[in-house]
């Protein structure tokens, strides 16, 4: 989606600026031209693993004082990170609005997602605005509360919406076979998911004696690339083709401009994971 900032208006200005700005008609007008409808979901990083980490909030508890303590502040810092993506893509003219999980209402039973009601997210799509949501800590019928991952958000949403495709954003080109900092390692361009959600790589052919090998950091409370790619396969079960690719480059804005539905031209580096044909 390529709107930029509207002229005279900087949507992410903090409140208490001694400026007031005032001219926000283009900013309609570019919306107007621009039919695309997004939803953005982004994880937590530095911003919450850590907390969630230190005090156990992945693992539910909310009787011991550590827990409650690490849920409001791995709160305060996934809504924290939040708001500064909003206001990223607000200063280029998007209206993006902030949704909490938490605060709409989703909770799980066993780690996996009990309630999500997206009506909120559905009428923020009608009203033409940019749905961003977040992986956060929600409460949990079964062990009091847990980390709901980004990655089981988006599936989610994508069992539900039935989108054209769904881009995973990175800082790396894609999936590899082992550790990207690996000198050895080798990026997987495209994954076949089978019907049993087991999946295979189709390219490149790997040797029968190199296994995939997956890591987590120690952080890492929702299961790093591995879940990543679990969630992935589910999406692709659907019928919708998923894209793992480094953001803020050419290759990114391909995969989300839609220009890779069919083959997948050799000059493009990332990995796409399909249903297997």
């Amino acid at each position: 989606m390529n709107l930029g900032p509207s002229n005279g208006m900087d949507w992410s200005r903090k409140p208490g600026s001694s400026e007031i700005p005032n001219v926000v008609d283009d900013f309609d007008d570019q919306l107007a031209a621009d039919p695309k409808k997004f939803v953005v979901v982004h994880g937590a990083g530095s911003f919450g693993h850590f907390q969630a980490s230190k005090s156990g909030v992945h693992k539910g508890g909310l009787s011991r004082p550590l827990v409650k303590s690490g849920f409001v502040a791995t709160r305060i810092s996934v809504t924290t990170l939040n708001l500064e993506i909003v206001r990223a893509l607000a200063r280029e003219g998007i209206p993006s609005i902030g949704m909490s999980p938490f605060s709409c209402g989703w909770s799980t039973c066993e780690r996996n997602i009990a309630v999500a009601d997206t009506s909120t997210v559905v009428k923020a799509i009608d009203a033409g605005f940019v749905p961003v949501l977040h992986g956060d800590a929600v409460l949990d019928n079964s062990q009091g509360c847990t980390i709901l991952s980004g990655d089981v958000i988006i599936r989610h949403l994508a069992e539900q919406f039935r989108p054209d495709c769904v881009v995973f954003l990175t800082d790396v080109f894609g999936v590899y076979d082992r550790p990207p900092t690996d000198p050895d390692a080798m990026l997987l361009r495209e994954i076949a998911v089978r019907e049993d959600g087991s999946w295979s790589v189709l390219q490149p052919k790997l040797d029968t004696s190199r296994q995939v090998e997956m890591t987590v950091a120690a952080h890492d409370t929702t299961g790093g690339m591995a879940t990543k790619i679990g969630e992935a396969a589910m999406i692709a079960k659907l019928g919708i083709d998923v894209y793992i690719v480094k953001a803020a480059t050419d290759h990114s804005a391909r995969a989300l401009q839609g220009q890779l539905k069919e083959n997948i031209p050799d000059d493009w580096l990332g990995t796409v994971i399909r249903l297997a044909k």
